[in-house]
């Protein structure tokens, strides 16, 4: 399903114009998506087909100047149950210079003026800015917008606490600059004779069942088949996905999914099977996937989340060191922030938000079950 197909008509003093996209305009939102360097997986057009088939409605958004255009949001529509109102979520958008006030400012009013149209609540964001960007803070407030404050842990709807890699050096210098040990268990996999291939529709149920392994070993939750045959489906024949297999003595022992968009890659899901975990082949799948990533011209390797409490008494310390040996940067996020529209049933969400997290985790061990991509 396409966007609302109504024009949100002139957004910038006759200088913008915001266009709400239909089917037939997915190849230019994604070009754009793609080229652009604040652009991510979770914006593009088929992203929100896949949620679309999880109940949330995608809007698509273009903002032009001079018929160029110059931002763009992938806007997801929920409806509540119950009280029938929806929520907006733009998930790691809008993509756009979030430095280029003029511009954000054109896109959110687009985004109101749909919002009224809608009756929604709220629109929700976790744009892809560091925390250290007080500028755009300081105009997030400005637009009206308010920061909630997730904690140190997997709380947030996307991790706010990730690692990144520049995965533009020459293959020998990655490696220099990884911890020993990593280095070492890479190689180690190579000559324990696990061999890493990239997965078919046919191999999803076995990665599935090491996936299903992991989640029992470690207690946290998991999204059922259907999910990721749709993910597949919808975005490895598009090239924006790839599934990695990893088997020791002709048996699949760990798997990975990971996104692409543009000159940027993300390591999204990532199963081991409780049998070979001494071959370590979780750390030759990665390798591969960043000489993979790296093949297609990306940039830039996301690990994605790790915990923002660093102790080493964390139990997810060993999450993040893990990603910490591969060399990249530990970045946090500007994080979750929410612009409300209708005031009074903004606090009934907030309500139900936190019993939702009360029942969540007292029936989980494991905070990252939290993923909600």
């Amino acid at each position: 399903m396409s966007g609302n197909n109504e024009a949100a008509g002139d957004a910038g003093g006759g200088l913008y114009a915001a266009k709400w996209l239909n089917e037939d305009e997915q190849a230019e939102f994604n070009a754009f998506v793609c080229a652009h360097p604040k652009g991510h997986a979770l914006q593009l057009w088929q992203w929100g087909e896949i949620k679309e088939h999880t109940g949330w409605q995608p809007h698509r958004l273009v903002l032009t100047r001079a018929g160029a255009i110059v931002a763009a949001a992938s806007v997801l529509e929920r409806r509540l149950p119950v009280v029938g109102s929806p929520v907006f979520y733009c998930p790691r958008g809008p993509v756009a210079d979030p430095h280029d006030e003029e511009v954000m400012a054109a896109v959110f009013r687009a985004i109101r003026d749909l919002a009224r149209r809608r009756g929604a609540i709220l629109l929700k964001i976790d744009p892809d800015v560091s925390v250290e960007d007080v500028d755009f803070g300081r105009f997030l407030r400005a637009q009206g917008f308010r920061p909630l404050d997730k904690g140190r842990g997997f709380e947030g709807v996307q991790p706010k606490f990730v690692f990144r890699l520049d995965i533009r050096p020459e293959e020998d210098e990655l490696l220099a600059a990884m911890q020993q040990k990593t280095r070492y268990n890479i190689r180690l996999a190579m000559k324990k004779g696990v061999e890493i291939t990239r997965g078919t529709r046919e191999d999803l149920p076995d990665f599935y069942a090491v996936l299903k392994e992991t989640t029992e070993r470690d207690n946290f939750l998991v999204r059922d088949f259907g999910y990721f045959a749709d993910m597949y489906d919808t975005l490895t024949p598009a090239g924006f996905g790839e599934l990695f297999l990893a088997r020791c003595a002709g048996r699949v022992v760990a798997g990975a999914l990971v996104f692409r968009a543009g000159d940027k890659a993300w390591y999204v899901y990532g199963a081991s099977s409780n049998a070979h975990r001494n071959v370590m082949p979780n750390y030759l799948i990665q390798w591969e996937m960043i000489r993979w990533a790296k093949s297609l011209g990306c940039a830039m390797y996301d690990f994605r989340g790790v915990s923002g409490d660093l102790s080493e008494s964390n139990p997810l310390y060993g999450l993040y060191r893990f990603k910490k040996g591969w060399g990249g940067v530990f970045t946090e996020f500007i994080g979750e922030w929410d612009l409300v529209f209708r005031p009074v049933m903004y606090r009934l969400w907030q309500a139900a938000e936190k019993l939702y997290s009360g029942w969540l985790k007292k029936f989980m061990v494991n905070i990252r079950s939290r993923f909600r991509l």
